[in-house]
């Protein structure tokens, strides 16, 4: 895969110093009387080109767009997205985001904090972060819900870009519910990280995911624990004829609250998206 990147030209409005770019992305989703959802903020800033989509009906659709070659090393980026009371919101990337390193020598700084409000749905359908050797990109992820939010939150790691070793991430993701946590979890990969590579961690494996569902409904209807991925497909190019261990895996299980979450590993994110496509046909789309 080869990835043309802008040149690291920061706009007006971002915030750029020796230590590196300083940048907040928000997206406000209000609903609308005539049962439509509106969007009262759309603030772009420094990498973050923020474009609506045309939408028939339904939720209201934004794309986030790379401006710049970023996260880089001394980097503070955000992104705030607020779907308030009644609204239904839809964020998708254009590409990938790549973490790569910087002349700082220190690392990069990359939250996401997304609140639902009641009856509200929110999206959150990025595409795969990329993290590039000799990077270092610390990430956050805090999700706010209300009681009768709904949430569909994607998130793909790819560890290296072709050919190369991966740089280091560490990837925290927090998601409360009424004020109660649903999901705290944390994870490290890469240089500075024991046991990453482990067959107890990755194994190998150099792309990993989840998709998080968290709806109403499943306080009545728990999802049901299952495998993702074919164990019986032919072994990948490479393996031996006889060793039929599948190349991708996965889990869809029911989280202690109203939520299902899919926990996918594999050698790469086309395979790694295939497991998390299933996954989310499993939970009804």
């Amino acid at each position: 895969m080869t990835l043309a990147l802008p040149p690291r030209t920061a706009p007006a409005t971002a915030a750029p110093s020796p230590a590196g770019l300083r940048a907040t992305a928000r997206i406000v989703a209000r609903a609308a009387a005539d049962g439509t959802t509106r969007l009262p903020v759309l603030d772009g800033d420094g990498p973050f080109a923020l474009r609506r989509l045309r939408a028939h009906g339904g939720p209201a659709r934004v794309c986030v767009v790379g401006a710049m070659s970023a996260p880089l090393g001394g980097d503070r980026l955000a992104i705030e997205v607020t779907a308030e009371a009644g609204s239904a919101l839809h964020l998708t990337a254009a590409a990938a985001t790549v973490a790569l390193p910087g002349r700082t020598g220190r690392p990069a700084h990359y939250d996401v904090r997304l609140t639902v409000g009641e009856g509200a749905r929110l999206d959150w359908l990025p595409e795969p972060l990329i993290s590039a050797a000799g990077s270092d990109l610390r990430m956050t992820t805090t999700v706010e819900l209300a009681a009768t939010a709904r949430l569909v939150l994607r998130e793909e790691q790819v560890l290296g870009r072709s050919g190369e070793p991966t740089g280091a991430l560490r990837s925290r993701l927090t998601v409360r519910r009424a004020g109660r946590t649903l999901l705290d979890q944390e994870t490290a990969y890469g240089p500075g990280a024991p046991g990453w590579d482990t067959s107890a961690v990755l194994g190998g494996h150099r792309a990993v995911g989840q998709l998080l569902v968290v709806a109403p409904e499943f306080e009545d209807a728990p999802a049901e624990v299952r495998l993702l991925g074919a164990t019986g497909d032919p072994p990948p190019r490479g393996r031996p004829a006889g060793d039929q261990r599948p190349d991708a895996q996965g889990v869809l299980a029911p989280l202690a609250g109203p939520g299902a979450l899919a926990t996918a590993v594999a050698p790469d994110g086309l395979r790694l998206r295939r497991l998390l496509d299933e996954a989310a046909r499993g939970l009804g789309g």
